[in-house]
């Protein structure tokens, strides 16, 4: 907690006598009396700071957070192990008080950060170029779009009704005056309908957005969805779990164009909702239209190993008509933390928590389909599935939280028609013996 330091009357007067001004009143001359506050603000008696920071923890008390409960929580924020070296690492102040290297000469490590970052992501995706980065999976798959409309000058996207329905209102908000329309592809048995695809593709349409595993938790044909598009101009946009990708098939290997995602599991913490990163990755034909800043590695007039700024198309440097995007912060820390945590964990420690996350859903899966009153409904999931559970879904969370769990996510926030949906996440983090427990309060509350 930062202390509060005040400035006395002298510094206050100091400050105003440099901007020309006698007193505090003078300052807010140039606002309307009417929207100006009159009388005495109701304020509880001055404390101390020790009495403030007391206040503030009773009430952060009343929250409920992982360190509380046990988190079944998803829907594109995971609770996954971060190694405490992650954590020691980006608190240090050369990490967390860099901002964009302009300068490349003083800004080596920062650069070499972004340069690490984008490899790693490229490894992950087995596409061609990755940029660092995007302000959180949602705009990531917005600005895919966009790019899918530059690349094609066409002015049609198709988008599964299996992409999570947040990151659509984020890809609707961002198109709005640009010109963008979006039509939704139809769902069979909850994943994306080859046949509802291939009725809607015609000669407007720039990309199909898919997501694997879906906001449901299946598993899409990447493939077979890629060979449904005959139209070699048409963009295939995937939306992926990082983690999942050290276990299934990398969208470049199933002919994705750009690949996005959001990288809050990558050694992020859930941290109420945010601040998170997009990544995104292209193949080499779309890289001077990608959005956001690419750094690069190059030799210094003396042959030494050095970074560079390749591209940074963004309306501050270059030309307005000719930005990509007016993305203006990279997220730089939340993908050092990415950076940090994948080089920590390697290949094989990925791939573990991988099947870690996968073994342990199909285990709860399982159990809970084995009980009387609950349905499964997701067939094949990596380590996210959603099940219908004996009446609201709301109240079943409600109980749940009294009982020490985040039950899940209530699809009857999104869909009208899912009042008894709920969607449930495993991770690694979660053991037998608290699944079991989860189990148990199940059968109990549907008795």
């Amino acid at each position: 907690m930062h202390q509060y330091i005040p400035n006395t009357e002298e510094e206050q007067l100091k400050m105003l006598n440099e901007v020309g001004i006698a007193s505090f009143e003078d300052l807010l001359k140039r606002l309307p009396q009417e929207l100006r506050f009159r009388g005495e603000l109701p304020l509880p008696p001055a404390k101390s700071e020790w009495e403030h920071k007391r206040d503030v923890q009773q009430i952060i008390s009343r929250d409920g957070s992982s360190s509380t409960h046990i988190s079944f929580l998803g829907a594109g924020s995971y609770d996954h192990f971060i190694p405490h070296i992650v954590d020691v690492l980006v608190s240090r102040s050369e990490f967390y008080t860099a901002y964009t290297p302009y300068q490349a000469e003083v800004s080596q490590g920062t650069l070499q950060a972004m340069y690490e970052y984008q490899s790693m992501i490229c490894e992950l995706t087995s596409m061609d170029l990755a940029n660092s980065s995007m302000y959180d999976g949602a705009s990531a798959m917005a600005e895919a779009c966009l790019l899918a409309s530059r690349h094609t000058n066409r002015n049609k996207i198709l988008i599964s009704r299996a992409v999570n329905p947040i990151y659509l209102d984020v890809a609707i908000t961002y198109a709005h005056n640009q010109g963008l329309e979006f039509e939704m592809i139809d769902l069979e048995q909850a994943v994306t309908s080859l046949k509802a695809l291939d009725s809607l593709l015609n000669q407007d349409v720039a990309g199909v957005v898919i997501q694997n595993p879906n906001f449901y938790g299946g598993l899409e044909d990447l493939a077979a969805l890629k060979s449904t598009i005959s139209d070699h101009k048409v963009l295939l946009i995937a939306v992926v779990n990082p983690i999942s990708l050290n276990l299934l098939e990398s969208p470049g290997k199933l002919g994705v164009d750009i690949a996005v995602g959001e990288g809050q599991s990558l050694g992020n913490h859930m941290s109420f909702g945010g601040p998170y990163l997009g990544f995104m990755a292209v193949k080499e034909a779309l890289i001077r239209k990608v959005p956001g800043r690419i750094a690069g590695e190059s030799i210094d007039i003396h042959g030494n190993r050095a970074f560079v700024m390749v591209l940074r198309t963004r309306e501050q440097d270059i030309r307005r008509e000719r930005a990509t995007s007016n993305i203006c912060t990279n997220q730089g820390l939340n993908a050092l933390t990415a950076c940090i945590y994948m080089s920590t964990l390697g290949k094989n420690g990925l791939r573990r928590v991988a099947e870690l996350c996968t073994q342990k859903a199909h285990y709860l899966a399982e159990g809970i389909a084995a009980i009387k009153g609950y349905k499964l409904e997701t067939r094949h999931f990596f380590n996210e599935f959603v099940i219908e559970v004996p009446g609201p879904a709301k109240d079943l969370i409600r109980a749940a939280t009294q009982a020490g769990f985040f039950a899940g996510v209530a699809l009857s926030q999104f869909e009208k028609n899912a009042t008894n949906k709920l969607l449930l996440a495993v991770t690694e983090k979660r053991s037998k013996t608290e699944m079991d427990a989860l189990l148990d309060f199940f059968r109990g509350y549907s008795e």
